[in-house]
C-alpha cells in the first residue's frame, strides 16, 4: 500500500475510535521506509499526543506493572507509560514500534492490551488508537515471527515507498529541490535495500532526508560532499547525486522563468529534472503571497515548453500535489491542460 492510502487508513482508524469501530493495526515495512513518521503525522494532524512503547526494550512485567500487597490481596501498579486520559489527553495514539522485536514472553503480555484495551485492572482510554509496525522477517533486523495469536488481533497492511507521495511529502517539508530532482531523474534509488547484501548505509526515504542535511551542511565544503552523501545514501547513490548536483551550475535562470521571461529548456535530461522540480519550489515558496498567481502562470506557460510533453505533465502534478486547488484558478491552467488532455489521459 502506498503511503498517501496508508495515512488515509490510519486518519479514518483513528476518528474511529469515537464510534467504537476501532481495530488495531499493524503496519509492516522494509526499514527507512517511514512507518513511524506516517504515525506521528496522524498525530500531529489530530493534535494529540503519540506514547511510542518499544516492547523490543521492554520485559513482560514493565507492560503489567509492578504488584503490590493489599490486605490479602494483590494488585497491580499500572506503568505510568500507558495512556492515561488525565496525565495524556481524552484522545491520542498508542503506538507499538519494533512489535516484531520484542521477544515472544514480551509480545505475549501484550495480547490482552491489543484486543481487549486492557491489562488487568487498566483500561485503555475510549479515544485512543492502537498502531503498531515492524520489519518482516526478510529485512535483516531483529525479528521474531509474530505468533498467531498477537497477528490476528490485527488488521494488516504492508507499506511500500511511492515516489509521487514521497515528492509531495518532499515539498511540504522543505527537502532540497536537487535532490528532489535526482530522485525524479533515479526513481529507482528512492528505496534501494538488498537484505542480501545487508549494507550499512542505503537508499531509502528516511536516508535521503539525512543526504537532504547533509546537502545543507557540506554543501560548500566539495572535498566532504560526496563522502558525506555516500555515509548516508550508500557508495553508489552518494557518488551519483553529488555528480549531479555538481553538473546543475548549468541550469537556466529559474528567477527569469518565474518573472515570465523566454528561457529555453535546457536539452539535457537530468537538467530539465531540475529545472521543474525547482519551479515547483518556487511555487510552493509563492503561494500566499501577492504575486501567487503571476508566478503559478509563468511556470504553466514554461512546462508548455518542454520537448516531451510528460516533462511538463510531471511538473505541473507535482505543483498540483504541493498548492493544491489554487492551481485550477490560474488563467494558464485550462489552455495547458487541454493542449496535453491525450497525454494526460494515457498515463492515467
Amino acid at each position: 500500500m502506498r503511503p498517501s492510502q496508508l495515512q488515509s487508513v490510519l486518519d479514518r482508524e483513528f476518528l474511529s475510535t469515537r464510534e467504537g469501530h476501532h481495530t488495531p493495526v499493524m503496519v509492516w515495512g522494509p526499514p527507512g521506509v517511514g512507518k513511524s513518521q506516517i504515525i506521528a503525522q496522524i498525530a500531529a494532524h489530530h493534535d494529540v499526543a503519540v506514547i511510542d512503547i518499544r516492547l523490543s526494550q521492554m520485559e513482560p512485567s514493565d507492560l503489567r506493572g509492578i504488584p503490590f500487597r493489599v490486605g490479602d490481596f494483590v494488585e497491580w501498579a499500572v506503568p505510568a507509560i500507558l495512556p492515561n486520559a488525565e496525565r495524556h489527553g481524552q484522545a491520542g495514539i498508542l503506538f507499538l514500534d519494533e512489535i516484531t522485536s520484542a521477544p515472544p514472553s514480551v509480545s505475549a503480555a501484550a495480547y490482552q492490551l491489543i484486543l481487549d484495551r486492557r491489562l488487568g485492572e487498566y483500561r485503555v482510554p475510549d479515544g485512543w488508537a492502537i498502531f503498531a509496525a515492524g520489519n518482516r522477517q526478510g529485512d535483516r533486523g531483529v525479528t521474531y515471527t509474530m505468533p498467531a495469536p498477537l497477528a490476528n488481533r490485527f488488521s494488516h497492511f504492508e507499506l511500500d515507498t511511492h515516489l509521487d507521495d514521497w515528492v509531495a511529502w518532499a515539498y511540504a517539508n522543505g527537502i532540497d529541490e536537487r535532490l528532489i530532482a535526482f530522485l525524479r531523474f533515479r526513481p529507482e534509488l528512492l528505496f534501494d535495500f538488498d537484505p542480501a547484501h545487508n549494507p550499512v548505509a542505503f537508499p531509502s526515504p528516511r536516508s535521503w532526508e539525512f543526504a537532504h542535511r547533509a546537502l545543507q551542511k557540506f554543501g560548500t565544503h566539495a572535498s566532504l560532499l560526496v563522502a558525506t552523501l555516500q555515509a548516508c545514501v550508500g557508495p553508489a547513490a552518494g557518488i551519483e547525486l553529488a555528480a549531479f548536483v555538481e553538473n546543475l551550475d548549468q541550469l537556466p535562470d529559474i528567477d527569469a522563468i518565474v518573472r515570465g521571461e523566454s528561457v529555453p529548456v535546457p536539452r539535457e535530461i537530468d537538467l530539465q529534472y531540475a529545472v521543474a522540480c525547482a519551479l515547483v519550489g518556487r511555487a510552493v515558496r509563492a503561494r500566499k503571497t501577492p504575486e501567487a498567481n503571476s508566478v503559478f502562470g509563468h511556470i504553466i506557460d514554461y512546462a508548455g515548453t518542454f520537448p516531451q510533453r510528460e516533462m511538463g505533465v510531471m511538473l505541473i502534478s507535482d505543483m498540483h500535489r504541493a498548492i493544491g486547488q489554487d492551481l485550477f484558478a490560474v488563467p494558464q491552467f485550462s489552455a495547458w491542460a487541454k493542449a496535453v488532455a491525450d497525454v494526460m489521459l494515457y498515463d492515467m
